[in-house]
């Protein structure tokens, strides 16, 4: 690039020729003629998360207005400086794994720097991994949407633990004799760090053990054993690759019984308090998602309780999936959201070539489509939320999985547009961009991949015909003719030849989240931004962020972010 030219002056650098000059006059030192400080932008942080969005802050006040005091509150404090620090802390100072005590007993104990235990409980101090069952509040989950949104554009790793958690609680509360001695330590808004049984605890983290070394796709492949005790309770003998949150005071784990795979209850302490025959063996070394343990342990003869039906444990899980696909979507739509935040702000500070980097044609192109992203993500999760409130199938069953797809999806390729805004100074692991990039493939892996969700659409269409056409009627009723253009496409790729269809799945995924974005983009944001998003979205080359010009896009970058 010209402008990191060094050593000789680049005499024809503003000239073609005789022509009109095409690019800035460069000096031999690299620096333009508009450079008259250090150019210097520090990252935006000290602000309102919840003030400064203003697109989040007027739809709260519609679907949740009893949330915008106490979100208003947590987007100051998660805003803030000092929680800042946490999140950078809480991934440079990541998990360690303590397996044996001084004496050499087996502890397998997890130690955490105390950013990490922070920011838990500044996220349960909200409620928000518990209250939308704790209440019938209308609109609860779209308050616990945006609160969950807000955390993760600051710590997306303390995300996790608190997703499974929440997505236990439905489960559990299956089985009363189970989830009553449970219920007020779900509930709680306190976070207790100590490693101690549950009787002792004020409150509970809930962790999951799924996935083995043959991989997670196909559950029914488990070979972790349960077998049954007199007293009705289970041993598990086994291995799981994947142990999400080892430190959890409890998790839920598939093992094979002679009915099939089953769901089991096993905690980290047994009921005689004693500890619990679970060692872990490692903490995985992840590319992201470095403030949160994950763990590869082994079963040897751990104490356990059922969860539901003999052999009926991978639809007692798909239920949890549900939920934690959803908060899969929303932590994607935080990325997003901080992404745009950090490469806007850079470039309505920093200046080359004689403007600000926001002032100038294809960067205002390149950060409007990303506004245009983040928006149209966040409208998503909240009309998916609404759904989980009001038991609507279209958007629990079908939508969710291919939003899980999208838009985490999404959240990588533009994560690293953003970083790449802010050239090298994106990249390096001093900035949060960096960390944001690593984080973003965690969502669109964790819960199902991309083909996994794709073929889940398929899946709710082939079992729910009759709700998946009752969406692309919504969508066929669209005052945009691409939308409905969209959607009659959809309908033919559905009728037409199954044994093509299937290859076609992620196809059909994305033309379901595009349609409903631009359905809601057009009913709930500007008019200005649902033309932009209707233009740039169904016109078949729009895939590359900043491929098509963006309609007034100094607007919508003004309407992105105040302060």
């Amino acid at each position: 690039m010209l402008a990191g030219a060094t050593g000789k002056h680049i005499a024809s650098a503003g000239r073609l020729g005789s022509g009109p000059s095409l690019v800035p006059q460069v000096f031999w030192d690299g620096v333009t003629e508009m450079s008259t400080s250090d150019n210097l932008v520090d990252e935006w942080v000290g602000h309102n998360l919840l003030a400064s969005d203003p697109a989040l802050l007027a739809a709260l006040r519609e679907a949740a207005p009893q949330a915008v005091e106490p979100l208003t509150r947590y987007g100051a404090e998660l805003g803030s400086a000092e929680t800042a620090q946490l999140a950078r802390d809480a991934n440079r100072n990541g998990p360690q794994l303590r397996q044996l005590d001084a004496r050499g007993r087996r502890v397998d104990l997890v130690d955490f720097h105390p950013a990490w235990h922070a920011l838990l409980a500044m996220y349960r101090r909200q409620g928000l991994v518990a209250d939308v069952f704790a209440t019938d509040t209308p609109g609860r989950w779209a308050h616990f949407a945006a609160g969950c949104y807000l955390h993760g554009q600051v710590e997306a790793g303390s995300l996790c633990p608190a997703t499974m958690t929440q997505a236990a609680i439905p489960v559990l509360a299956r089985q009363p004799e189970l989830f009553a001695p449970l219920r007020d330590k779900f509930f709680s808004r306190e976070h207790d760090p100590l490693d101690r049984p549950l009787t002792e605890k004020p409150s509970i983290w809930v962790g999951m053990g799924m996935t083995e070394k043959q991989g997670g796709s196909d559950l029914r492949r488990v070979t972790t054993a349960a077998a049954s005790q007199a007293d009705g309770s289970y041993a598990i003998t086994g291995h799981k690759w994947f142990f999400s949150a080892p430190s959890s005071d409890a998790h839920l784990v598939l093992a094979r019984t002679e009915a099939g795979p089953t769901c089991f209850w096993l905690p980290r302490y047994t009921p005689d308090g004693a500890r619990n025959a679970i060692q872990v063996m490692r903490l995985k070394d992840k590319l992201g998602n470095r403030s949160n343990a994950s763990s590869e342990v082994e079963f040897h003869g751990a104490w356990a309780r059922r969860l539901g039906e003999e052999g009926r444990g991978i639809p007692t899980l798909i239920e949890m999936a549900g939920y934690t696909r959803l908060n899969c979507v929303i932590g994607s739509a935080a990325l997003l959201r901080a992404g745009l935040v950090q490469a806007l702000h850079n470039a309505r500070e920093r200046s080359a070539f004689g403007r600000h980097l926001a002032e100038q044609p294809l960067m205002q192109t390149v950060l409007a489509d990303l506004a245009l992203e983040s928006e149209a993500a966040m409208r998503l999760m909240l009309r998916l939320a609404r759904g989980f409130e009001s038991n609507e199938p279209g958007w629990q069953r079908l939508m969710t999985p291919a939003a899980k797809l999208w838009v985490c999806k999404r959240a990588i390729e533009c994560t690293g547009e953003a970083m790449e805004l802010l050239g090298g100074n994106g990249y390096v692991e001093d900035g949060v961009l960096a960390r944001l990039y690593r984080e973003a493939p965690v969502n669109s892996i964790w819960e199902g991949s991309g083909n996994v969700m794709a073929l889940d659409v398929l899946r709710a269409v082939a079992r729910e015909p009759e709700v998946a056409f009752a969406l692309l009627d919504a969508f066929d009723g669209s005052t945009d003719a691409p939308v409905r253009a969209e959607a009659q496409s959809l309908r033919r790729l559905l009728t037409g030849d199954p044994a093509a269809l299937e290859a076609q799945a992620r196809r059909v995924a994305q033309g379901l989240v595009l349609c409903a974005q631009g359905l809601l983009m057009r009913e709930q944001s500007s008019t200005l931004a649902a033309d932009a998003f209707i233009a740039t979205r169904f016109g078949g080359d729009g895939r590359l962020v900043g491929t098509l010009a963006v309609p007034q896009a100094a607007k919508i970058l003004d309407a992105a972010l105040v302060g």
